[in-house]
């Protein structure tokens, strides 16, 4: 996956969330309405999260040391895991607690701010514009994806995609865009009905749909991190590679696994028969190697393991 791609995709959500997040808190300030805190807090804990991916993303380039002879490539899983945790944390969590406070105040009599406001037309004004800068956004992710999802489905490609970046803007996107539609919809009925119960349904949803998206960001994240294996084609690549060498009988043992989105690990025990010179056993692997990586750019790191047939 190209990261100028995942790049690009973040600094887009970033530049609207932040400019979504100050339209959003003024909307509160002047209303009170607890969708737009919510859905402001959301947009600040999505900012944030673009930065970590920035962070990230930056951190994994450090070439490799004595103490980490892989490289730093993970970080980016680690960092995109802390946004599930901030996402779940900051954003819904937090818009939870408001409905549950919100909620007390409409059931103990309290005036709702968003009826009494003399403002009380912003949030609508705000959530539209909100929705169409958070709409762009989603656009530039999505064709950013494009380049490299292939034929597979949206959710086949956010399960299977081994650079987490662009997975994360597009559900923290989605999330968004759905969000601001929860925040409209409580907010739009609480002013047609003259009823803050409405409000609570909306910044309660915007909640339930964030803790939604963190948990499945969060699964899949713990899953890179845990090392997953290459993709299916990548070692179908490797595996026609080892056996287009004419002194290689058969591959006894193939194992891959992503220690970075861009760098994989191949371990492979070929099958040689017991007259080959261990001139011809070196040559053998050099040229498989060679050949993986003509074949598979990714597959940094090779160790191919001769044995004698039997």
């Amino acid at each position: 996956m190209s990261t100028e791609g995942s790049s690009k995709a973040i600094v887009a959500a970033l530049a609207a969330n932040l400019g979504i997040a100050v339209t959003k808190l003024v909307a509160w300030v002047l209303t009170g309405a607890s969708s737009m805190l919510a859905e402001s807090i959301h947009s600040v804990a999505d900012s944030c999260n673009q930065g970590l991916l920035l962070l990230g993303s930056k951190r994994a380039k450090r070439a490799p040391t004595e103490d980490h002879p892989f490289g730093f490539g993970r970080e980016r899983y680690i960092y995109a895991f802390i946004v599930s945790i901030v996402l779940f944390t900051v954003g819904g969590l937090f818009a939870l607690y408001e409905a549950y406070h919100k909620y007390h105040d409409v059931l103990e009599g309290h005036p709702n701010d968003l009826l009494t406001s003399r403002w009380w037309w912003v949030p609508l004004v705000v959530l539209v514009a909100a929705m169409v800068m958070e709409g762009l956004s989603f656009r530039t992710a999505v064709r950013e994806s494009n380049h490299t999802r292939g034929d597979a489905s949206w959710p086949q490609f956010i399960r299977n995609a081994r650079a987490p970046e662009l997975p994360v803007v597009l559900l923290e996107d989605f999330a968004a865009l759905l969000g601001l539609g929860l925040a409209l919809f409580g907010v739009g009925l609480t002013l047609l009905t003259d009823n803050g119960y409405w409000d609570v349904v909306g910044t309660a949803g915007i909640g339930a749909l964030l803790v939604l998206v963190a948990v499945v960001l969060a699964v899949e994240t713990k899953s890179l991190l845990l090392g997953e294996s290459a993709h299916d084609d990548h070692l179908d690549l490797i595996e026609a590679a080892i056996r287009a060498q004419q002194h290689v009988l058969d591959i006894l043992s193939l194992r891959t696994v992503h220690v970075g989105p861009d760098h994989i690990l191949v371990a492979c025990k070929i099958s040689v028969v017991p007259t080959d010179s261990a001139r011809v056993i070196t040559d053998t692997i050099n040229a498989a190697e060679l050949r993986i990586r003509a074949d598979v750019p990714e597959a940094t790191y090779i160790f191919i393991e001769p044995d004698i047939a039997r």
